[in-house]
């Protein structure tokens, strides 16, 4: 069992900045992908960004490429989203998960993922 649990989020100005954190539970954080999804009220939840369990690999949606940095620290089983010029439209939910690599495994692909935390929440004013 793993559970994960957001933090960082708030309301920021256009342009500004904000660094989201998920700490995991558990002894196998290092051996799973983690990522990042968003959901705006209304919409459906999107992909942002993952990361292999090494470290290795980053994946980011075109919404977040050039913008958002994604890294982890495994000694303190903790991920972290950087999110630089933020935008109105990056308001929504944050949410963390967590997923055990399997063949066929795509990162982008939330019905993946095999836990999630609460979600934190991102507003962007302009």
């Amino acid at each position: 069992q793993v559970q994960l649990v957001e933090s960082g989020g708030g309301l920021v100005q256009a342009g500004g900045s904000l660094r989201l954190s998920c700490a995991a539970s558990g002894r196998t954080f290092s051996s799973r992908t983690m990522g990042w999804f968003r959901q705006a009220p209304g919409k459906e939840r999107e992909f942002v960004a993952a990361i292999s369990g090494s470290g290795s690999s980053a994946y980011y949606a075109d919404s977040a490429k050039g913008r958002f940095t994604i890294s982890r620290d495994n000694a303190k089983n903790t991920v972290y989203l950087q999110m630089n010029s933020l935008k109105p439209e990056d308001t929504a939910v944050y949410y963390c998960a967590a997923a055990q690599v399997t063949r066929g495994f795509s990162p982008r692909v939330g019905a993946l993922y095999d836990y999630w935390g609460q979600g934190t929440q991102v507003t962007v004013s302009s």
